[in-house]
């Protein structure tokens, strides 16, 4: 049987992942995740991995390399989406040196693996559209060969990422993929996100837990908004059609909007009309990329892939995840 390994596979990205892979084809699955990862993501499914239905979880860290080989040695999967990572660019500001480790060291450790034990994998390596950084006007919307201009310690990580990635299949001809998904949002995305904090906000407000103020950062940002579930598509095709060593690709979704317009649009949605916004310093990045319009005509021509979610269903999917999350968790979820 063909086998996958999920690298991150209880963050947002790899849980959607798993759902897809497990609805969509016939591989065995496999989640790398750490020892301490909450299950949320992945709670709706966990009866498939206690009762081994395609589905298995190994623990490991990426900056332990002897548990990545032992991983990678023992499954040797066919196919590889190395989603875990230190993810949260604002974070990064703080935990530099936590976020170099987790994201240079951690893939140079995995591609090491698998150099090692399973050289045939396909590996999909995820990068970000934080690379590009602060991009001049003129480079709108971003190809591939705009040169990378990283705007906090979360991009420089995701440059080395990007680079290893690529690196390992041009000296090894390893087949790596290497992808930029410019901004993806949707359900269970993590509340250190813009978009995904206003809908818990939001929601946080209709539920009477907080008052109807909504603390934001930067809201000038321009951002091209995609759905995670479009996302993970890609990544399947990515490495199932046609792939080739060291290739690297834009992806993203067809709709631009400032952060502004987004947080307009989600009050628009939600039952509670009297909110407020109030600017908070704290959310607010020493230095943002503030022009995140991708040019995704490479990977389209190579795969065919073309989002299909309305961005009014992402934000729809997004403020209920919330809504529902609320109403599990409560007033905990205002700590």
């Amino acid at each position: 049987m063909t086998k996958a390994l999920i690298t991150g596979i209880t963050g947002m990205v790899g849980s959607h992942m798993y759902d897809y892979l497990f609805k969509n084809t016939d591989w065995e699955l496999h989640g790398l995740l750490r020892w301490r990862s909450p299950l949320d993501n992945i709670r709706h499914t966990l009866s498939n991995f206690n009762d081994k239905k395609r589905s298995y979880l190994h623990y490991g860290d990426l900056n332990d390399s002897l548990s990545i080989d032992n991983v990678i040695k023992s499954v040797k999967p066919k196919y590889i989406f190395h989603l875990a990572a230190q993810s949260f660019p604002r974070v990064s500001f703080d935990a530099p040196i936590e976020t170099y480790n987790t994201n240079i060291n951690g893939t140079q450790n995995l591609l090491d693996s698998v150099k090692k034990f399973c050289p045939e994998s396909i590996v999909h390596v995820c990068s970000s559209s934080e690379v590009f950084g602060r991009v001049p006007k003129e480079f709108i919307p971003i190809n591939e060969e705009v040169k990378f201009h990283p705007a906090s310690p979360y991009a420089i990580s995701k440059c080395g990422t990007d680079l290893i990635g690529r690196y390992f299949g041009e000296a090894f001809n390893i087949c790596t993929i290497v992808t930029r998904m410019f901004t993806h949002t949707g359900p269970r995305r993590g509340d250190v996100f813009a978009e995904s904090t206003f809908a818990k906000q939001i929601a946080l407000a209709e539920a009477g837990f907080i008052e109807p103020i909504v603390k934001v950062g930067n809201l000038d940002s321009l951002r091209t908004i995609a759905d995670v579930r479009d996302a993970v598509r890609a990544y399947h095709m990515a490495v199932t059609i046609n792939p080739k060593p060291g290739s690297y690709f834009n992806i993203g979704g067809n709709y631009s909007t400032t952060i502004r317009e987004l947080l307009d649009d989600l009050i628009a949605l939600s039952t509670c009309k009297d909110i407020k916004i109030e600017i908070d310093p704290e959310r607010l990045r020493p230095i943002d990329a503030d022009l995140q319009v991708p040019d995704i005509r490479k990977f389209k021509n190579h795969t065919g892939w073309e989002p299909e979610i309305p961005y009014k269903k992402t934000l729809e999917d997004l403020l209920n995840y919330w809504r529902e999350e609320i109403k599990m968790k409560g007033e905990f979820l205002t700590r």
